[in-house]
């Protein structure tokens, strides 16, 4: 199955169930998210955070034959924004990543040079933009709309 189809996405969330399941229930850790294969748990304590990953290392590897991530599966401070389902995440607001972004003012640069008609174009931003709009990110939707206006 090709990564991203709905069929694996729906098969992910079915088996990794189980993980939900003894997070929840068995490390009884009150703040988990998980979407398709990607979950963060939020904690004061580092060190719990760290028995935990071990736990749940141990548990995947036995109980559903997978592993962690080794460059992905980290514990950092949610100070310094967690980067999870398209968004960097702090406490109390969320941003885009800075890649996406980029790829947008790029799509605008092919826009101006006649790469992208307008027709796609508009396409392009309606769905980056209500994208964006998860985000706290009125004043770049702004400038950019400023931007598009400007051309």
């Amino acid at each position: 199955m090709p990564l991203g189809n709905l069929t694996s996405q729906f098969f992910a969330n079915v088996y990794l169930n189980e993980l939900d399941y003894f997070v929840k229930h068995k490390l009884k850790a009150k703040y988990y998210i998980r979407y398709v294969d990607d979950f963060v748990i939020l904690h004061s304590s580092k060190t719990q955070l760290m028995e935990w990953m071990r736990e749940i290392s141990n548990f995947l590897n036995k109980k559903l034959n997978l592993e962690l991530h080794k460059d992905k599966s980290k514990i950092i401070s949610l100070s310094n924004g967690v980067d999870f389902v398209g968004f960097r995440n702090f406490y109390y607001f969320r941003l885009l990543r800075k890649r996406n972004i980029k790829t947008m003012r790029t799509k605008i640069k092919r826009y101006e040079k006649g790469e992208i008609s307008q027709d796609k174009f508009n396409e392009i931003f309606q769905g980056w933009s209500a994208y964006a709009n998860w985000a706290n990110s009125y004043n770049l939707i702004q400038n950019i709309i400023k931007l598009l206006k400007s051309l």
